[in-house]
């Protein structure tokens, strides 16, 4: 089974990020794309979690290939990939490694990752540019320590979540 997991605080989500799973899905041919809002991430401040989940459940309802997990909420504590990545593994026991969408700028810190050294034995990264001109040889060195990545590019969309939050807390649409 192809699974491409792709995760984020989607606080909250937006066009850009469905854009983006419609793409990989085809692109890669994977079987669906599992989008997985962050319960409690450990780099963030973010609020209503049970309010993104149900957001994204709406945003993909009618969309072929794309799938919402509530995992981490299920967990229920603080939202390390890595933990993750371990129930997912009992969940889908046919699956040795996963497929796992990450755009450069969260796989540029990704050494910082709680327990790096073992998730990335379970994932191949599917790295996503989020600029349109990116470099991707300063991420070789990733290569002769073990990291199993891959590149793809859609033509760039300026669209964030912060500037969604910031843009409704100053009551513009």
């Amino acid at each position: 089974m192809s699974i491409c997991l792709f995760f984020g605080s989607f606080n909250p989500i937006h066009n850009a990020h469905l854009r983006i799973a419609e793409f990989v899905l085809r692109e890669f041919g994977f079987e669906k794309v599992v989008l997985i809002p962050a319960f409690n991430p450990p780099h963030k401040v973010i609020t209503s979690s049970k309010h993104r989940l149900q957001m994204v459940k709406c945003a993909i309802e009618k969309r072929l290939g794309l799938e919402v997990s509530d995992i981490e909420f299920r967990l229920g504590n603080i939202s390390y990939t890595y933990l993750t990545i371990l129930e997912l593994l009992k969940e889908y026991p046919q699956v040795k490694k996963f497929d796992f969408l990450i755009g450069t700028d969260a796989f540029e810190k990704i050494e910082s990752w709680y327990e790096v050294e073992e998730l990335k034995k379970y994932l191949r990264f599917v790295v996503f540019s989020r600029e349109n001109d990116c470099d991707f040889s300063r991420f070789d060195y990733l290569k002769s320590k073990g990291y199993d990545f891959i590149f793809t590019t859609l033509d760039f969309c300026d669209i964030s979540s912060t500037e969604i939050r910031k843009n409704i807390a100053l009551g513009k649409s």
